[in-house]
Parts: C-alpha cells; structure tokens; sequence
C-alpha cells in the first residue's frame, strides 16, 4: 500500500488496476481545472492565502498519481486572463507563490524527470518571474518523464485570437495561403501545439462550466466535475476519475 500527501492509503492492486486503464485506454492526458481553494479554506476557517499553499500540495500531488499511473501529461488551471479582476493583494499573492513554488520545487520536479512548460501570455508577467518560467522550461526541457503544462494568464478566447493573428500574419506575408488553412493549421499555432488533446478533463468544487479553458483542445475529452475541493483532491480521486473515465464510451461524433 501507499500513502500520499493527505494520508490516505491506495492499495497496490487499485494502482495496477488505474495503470491496466490507462494503458487500455490509451490515456495521455488529464487537464485539471483546479477549482475550491478559497471555498475550502473559508470552510475551515483559514486565509485565502492557505487555500492557495494546500492547492500546491494538491498539484504536487497529482504529478506524482500521473507518474504513477502512467498518464503523460498533466495541464492544470492556475490562473487565468480573467483572474486579474480579483483584488489586487490576491493576485500578488499568486504571482508571488507561483514564482516561489517554481524556485523551490525545480530541483526536485527536475530529479523526478517532469518537463515543466507553461501556456498562456506569460509576456505580461512582471520580468523577473517570467525568467523564473522561462528558466523552469530550459532546464527541464530534456526531460523524459510526466509533461506538466501550468496554464497562467491563460484564456482559451485569448489563445484562439493569438493562434488567429498568427495565421493570418503568414497569409499577409505569402507564407502561407488561405485555401491551405486546415484544422490542423490552428493547432499548431496554439500554445499546446506540442501535446496532445486533453482525454479528460476533471474540474473540482463542483461548478458545471469549463471557464474559458482549452475550448479548442477539449472537443472530445470527456468532462468529470467532482465536489472535491481541490485542496482536497488526492491520488485516491484521480485513480475514481480514471475509473470512471474507463466506464465511458468515446463516440468523437459518431
């Protein structure tokens, strides 16, 4: 049996069982809209600030539940385009436990062999943590292991105009013409155009929406919305998730 970060036990026959799923099931990759952090800390009579903190641990969580499980990639929610409308002392707060959390973590996620990569427009970030980011992704670029992608200033709506900017600065300079323009065109000017589509998609605390994240990517990922917090969200509820993913039937349209 094995223990993670929150105490509670998976036994090796579940965790062999979630590895057979994924396999089967050819599973890639999980995108986590990691939702409930202020709503559990507020439920426990905590800071914001605390909710936020035990969310890493959460993601810490996670990355290692992939790892063991076999799943690729991991994309997770952690601060979108939108996200800037909440009072300022928060946002600080996120932007300075985003930069800490990298700093302190790398060693250890670049030991572990995580490739760490961020998506969103990270050129409004303040300049020393876009070096922070920036040098995350250059050290861990060689790795092998799980595929961590952090969305941060992220929004889908965002990703698409930028991706049609792109596309249409190539037609302007006959690089490209419009008669080519195909779906994958737009992909590949994404900020995931180096992975593959999400197959699930979980979102935690218990919202029925998907929040401006990865509409183009998640056409055909199959959604899971839990009433977990995602403080509290743990290597035994990923391995529900993936089974429950397994009890599903992929019909992409047909």
């Amino acid at each position: 049996m094995f223990e993670n970060m929150d105490g509670k036990m998976i036994t090796q026959n579940k965790t062999d069982e979630i590895l057979k799923i994924v396999k089967e099931t050819n599973l890639k990759h999980i995108a986590v809209i990691m939702d409930g952090n202020r709503r559990w800390a507020k439920l426990n009579n905590l800071p914001s600030a605390f909710g936020h903190k035990k969310g890493v641990d959460a993601l810490k969580t996670a990355m290692r539940a992939c790892d063991d499980f076999g799943v690729k990639y991991l994309t997770v929610y952690a601060f979108s385009t939108e996200n800037w409308n909440r009072k300022k002392e928060e946002v600080d707060f996120l932007m300075d436990l985003l930069g800490k959390t990298i700093q302190n973590e790398l060693a250890e996620m670049h030991s572990n062999n995580v490739v760490i990569n961020f998506i969103g427009d990270l050129k409004k970030l303040n300049p020393k943590l876009q070096e922070i980011l920036y040098n995350a992704v250059e050290v861990t670029k060689n790795n092998t292991g799980v595929n961590l992608q952090i969305a941060f200033n992220y929004g889908a709506r965002d990703e698409i105009v930028h991706a049609l900017k792109s596309i249409a600065s190539k037609v302007k300079s006959g690089e490209m013409e419009i008669e080519t323009i195909t779906e994958d065109t737009v992909c590949e000017n994404l900020y995931t155009k180096n992975i593959p589509d999400p197959d699930l998609l979980i979102r935690t605390g218990g919202e029925m929406r998907v929040s401006n994240y990865l509409l183009w990517q998640i056409a055909y990922a199959e959604l899971l919305v839990t009433k977990v917090y995602w403080p509290e969200f743990d290597k035994n509820a990923l391995a529900d998730a993936i089974l429950e993913f397994h009890n599903r039937q992929r019909r992409y349209g047909a």
